[in-house]
């Protein structure tokens, strides 16, 4: 009987050893949503253009990507989401670009338990951290991080007074609240607000309601191209105090369609727009000046984009979170999707190109003032501001 046994030992040792291994190496079906067309194209083409350099594998599996265009519209959004989860069964989707369709999908995810890495910045993606945000995150910081180091620079450049217009989406509206609640404690006073809608074709009418108001500094809250537009109209208009932007406009397309007029402006971004300009301390910068080769040697010399570095960084996530989720279940699973949204909540001193992250289940974003550098527009390029 022993010696009938250990043939049939060996076999089942095999069976369980291809089994194994089969779900070592199972396939993860991961669902990309971007703008790549509509006024959110400039940040959706770079994320399309860096997930096409990411490797064949994550985490130690073979990866089936299935990308969709938003078209820039939340419903189109919300509609691919479900597409990618009933059709696709993908197990994660990084994406989208902006907020308001990030948030579209975001509702539909989380009713599938499906974990979303957004490439957009506002904090109402993953703030407060309840109900259907619990399956969202993202690497953008918040706008806190943001508008303090612009108004401690305001503070530098002896400005107190300050005038904000920003498009009418969550994106703007969350920049809004935010500085609202934080320019009191930096002793800066808001004497003007106003808005506009991303499609709008002119702002003269706003433009000039905040040149009355005299205000030392303009801050505009914009994503994309769009926020080209009041940034030009105020220098045709002769305005000589200080602009600020947000990073959801540093690409190479805004930089284009400003042209001279954005020289001497100034916007807080990810390190990774200037990584090598960094101290050789900053921990991002070897990440940084990595993704920027990659990028540049497929996509040409100034192509870089931090919109494109997010969604570099969304690969770097995965690649450490998938093999942790593995163990509590094979791909496809909602015992595996579960454990890869825990795996990620749990990454700490992640060293990404955006910056460092500590996630929790209380901050699904996960950054620190780390994650934000002050740049100036120089002869068309970005400078580092030290």
């Amino acid at each position: 009987m022993h010696l009938l046994k250990s043939p049939v030992r060996c076999v089942l040792a095999l069976v369980t050893g291809l089994g194994l291994a089969a779900a070592a190496h199972a396939d993860i079906n991961i669902g990309v949503i971007v703008s790549l067309t509509g006024p959110g194209a400039s940040l959706g083409i770079p994320a399309d253009n860096t997930v096409k350099l990411w490797p064949a594998e994550l985490g130690g599996q073979k990866v089936n990507l299935f990308v969709l265009n938003d078209a820039t519209d939340p419903t189109t959004a919300a509609k691919n989401a479900t597409k990618l989860i009933t059709e696709d069964k993908v197990d994660v989707i990084v994406g989208p670009s902006l907020t308001p369709t990030s948030l579209a999908v975001i509702e539909v995810a989380a009713r599938s338990g499906v974990p979303v890495i957004s490439l957009a910045g506002g904090g109402a993606i993953v703030e407060p951290q309840d109900g259907p945000r619990r399956w969202a995150f993202k690497m953008a910081p918040t706008e806190t991080i943001s508008i303090n180091a612009v108004l401690d620079h305001m503070a530098k450049n002896k400005a107190s007074t300050v005038a904000t217009i920003g498009i009418t989406t969550a994106y703007g509206e969350g920049f809004l609240k935010a500085i609202e609640r934080l320019a009191p404690a930096k002793n800066v006073k808001i004497v003007a607000v106003e808005k506009y809608a991303q499609a709008d074709q002119s702002v003269t009418p706003q433009v000039l309601k905040l040149m009355a108001a005299n205000p030392d500094a303009v801050y505009i809250f914009s994503a994309g191209t769009p926020g080209a537009l009041p940034h030009v109209e105020l220098v045709k208009r002769g305005y000589k105090g200080l602009i600020y932007q947000t990073q959801g406009v540093a690409n190479a397309d805004f930089l284009r369609v400003g042209g001279k007029d954005l020289e001497g402006s100034f916007m807080t971004v990810a390190p990774v727009l200037v990584p090598e300009q960094l101290a050789d301390s900053n921990p991002v910068k070897a990440i940084g000046v990595d993704y920027v080769k990659r990028y540049e040697a497929k996509y040409g010399a100034g192509s870089r984009s931090l919109f494109g570095a997010t969604a570099w960084d969304a690969s770097l996530w995965l690649n450490a979170a998938i093999p942790v989720a593995l163990k509590a279940g094979k791909t496809g699973t909602p015992e595996f999707r579960t454990a890869l949204r825990d795996a990620i909540e749990g990454l700490k001193e992640f060293v990404g190109s955006q910056g460092v992250f500590n996630l929790s289940d209380k901050d699904h974003n996960g950054v620190d003032a780390r994650s934000q550098v002050m740049v100036k527009i120089e002869a068309g390029q970005w400078k580092l501001v030290k």
